[in-house]
């Protein structure tokens, strides 16, 4: 562990040694981010390099303030006509990036295309609720849901990103998203992957065209080039610095460092899905029981993190503090797999990423030292972002266990629960029929009281049951270039840039 935080700060004095201003435009913003995109298509991508992508492309009919609650968008009003049935009237004179008048035509299309089990959306289980949109004028629309859905705004303020029907139909999807059109502040340009994507000010957005007139977002998952980048002027916002630089960035004279309680758990995937010792909640448990979390959390992460009871935060309704992390017990760890029949060792594979999250090839493999010592075997293998991706939630072929982080967007604690924890999810590798249930209940009660009490029905189930290794709420540091002014790190981790200015 110690070997590698030396290694990767070498590598960041080197190249901050080496590094001499680019004379960057005061036009041109450059964000770079820890992963590469993977589509331009927002039907296919579930990750938060993904959603900074379209959210500068794209709107959606609401926005989200830093605590998730859903604020007006691209709709301005809504009334509930029946409790299943709301009544949305859209901001008039938004128009798309090619000129188009956006109406409620183009919001039925973009949301029909999306709950289309043909699309395979891979937020599609948020949307299980809606059955229908009706356009009743070119400003005026209904959703129809099948139950009583209390978090409909929150959901349309996620994943739901309006585009042009027309021209989407003339094109084709392919076609389409070759050269992407929405309404959003800046303009699709040219995207080199592994490289940068180009975008341009939209200068007739409907809440002012953006101050910076060129945005360029580029992916560097590691850390110490990222900030080389930072120092030699190269980029003037970098997601993800590492816990041990930020002293050395904050004395920086060309930098400053912003940092957030992040919405983002961390926790290690279980595949309960497969036929094996995994299935057995004593291992499960005990594997929870082996990770000494204040450990990670204290000196890889130098404080920048909160131990979890769950893979929820603060930010999310129905959250229960009552619940307490697993504590550090690898006495109890070993007490268990001899329970299960395991007392005489167990191999796994531990599957991460490497540069997607801070620190997160090392953490994994701290976390393989910590099994090794209650009798747990791991082979770590380092998977590139887009197939880990690829294989976790699209081929649902995750071997074992594998480092995740979940930022739940939604804001509510549904927002974990039906992506995890219900069948035929993307993300889902736990499943009973009784917690289902109650699932499905929760989020169709319209009363806070009932479904506060249903999470914490669900809360004590997930915790007995341990389907995850629960680890901490991660503390986001961004580098700031001191040029930047009026960008500010969100919770949620969305990149709203279109305001800032140099």
């Amino acid at each position: 562990m110690g070997k590698a935080v030396l290694v990767c700060a070498a590598a960041f004095l080197l190249l901050f040694g080496a590094g001499l201003a680019s004379g960057q435009s005061q036009d041109e913003l450059v964000v770079v981010q820890s992963a590469e995109i993977n589509s331009l298509d927002p039907a296919k991508h579930n990750s938060i390099p993904d959603i900074n992508y379209a959210l500068q492309v794209f709107d959606a009919l609401y926005r989200r303030d830093e605590t998730g609650n859903p604020i007006p968008g691209l709709v301005v009003s809504h009334k509930i006509v029946n409790p299943t049935t709301w009544e949305f009237k859209l901001r008039p004179g938004v128009k798309f990036h090619n000129g188009e008048t956006m109406t409620a035509k183009d919001v039925k299309f973009s949301i029909d295309r999306m709950i289309d089990p043909a699309t395979k959306a891979l937020f599609a289980a948020f949307w299980t609720t809606l059955k229908e949109v009706k356009v009743l004028d070119n400003l005026t629309f209904q959703i129809i849901t099948t139950v009583p859905d209390p978090l409909l705004r929150k959901r349309l303020a996620w994943g739901f990103y309006i585009m042009p029907s027309d021209l989407f139909k003339e094109k084709g999807a392919e076609a389409f998203f070759q050269h992407p059109v929405g309404t959003g502040p800046y303009k699709f340009v040219s995207w080199a992957r592994n490289d940068r994507m180009t975008l341009e000010a939209n200068e007739a957005y409907w809440d002012g065209a953006p101050k910076i007139k060129r945005l360029i977002l580029r992916a560097i998952p590691e850390a110490a080039t990222r900030l080389a980048e930072l120092e030699t002027g190269n980029a003037d916002i970098v997601v993800g610095i590492p816990p041990f630089l930020i002293d050395q960035v904050k004395s920086l004279p060309v930098a400053t460092v912003q940092s957030v309680p992040s919405g983002r758990v961390m926790f290690l995937y279980i595949n309960c899905l497969t036929k094996g010792p995994l299935q057995d909640k004593r291992v499960r448990e005990a594997l929870n029981y082996a990770v000494n979390r204040k450990a990670i959390i204290d000196n890889m992460l130098k404080g920048s993190g909160i131990e979890t009871a769950l893979n929820l935060t603060p930010y999310h309704f129905g959250y229960d503090p009552s619940l307490k992390p697993y504590p550090y017990d690898p006495a109890r760890a070993k007490k268990l797999l001899l329970e299960a029949g395991y007392g005489k060792g167990l191999k796994l594979v531990l599957n991460t990423p490497n540069g997607r999250y801070i620190l997160d090839k090392e953490i994994c493999m701290a976390i393989a030292g910590m099994f090794h010592d209650v009798g747990v075997e791991t082979e770590i293998r380092v998977v590139e972002w887009g197939v880990y991706m690829q294989t976790l939630n699209v081929t649902k072929t995750l071997q074992d266990l594998g480092l995740l982080g979940w930022g739940n967007s939604l804001g509510d604690a549904d927002g974990t629960f039906t992506p995890f924890f219900t069948p035929g999810s993307a993300f889902c590798y736990y499943s009973d029929p009784v917690l289902t249930d109650k699932i499905v209940r929760a989020r169709t009660a319209m009363d806070d009281k009932a479904r506060l009490a249903l999470y914490k029905q669900i809360q004590k189930t997930l915790f007995e049951e341990a389907p995850l290794v629960y680890l901490y709420q991660q503390v986001d540091h961004y580098g700031v270039s001191r040029k930047v002014n009026g960008f500010r790190a969100r919770g949620d981790e969305s990149l709203i840039v279109y305001k800032a200015a140099k």
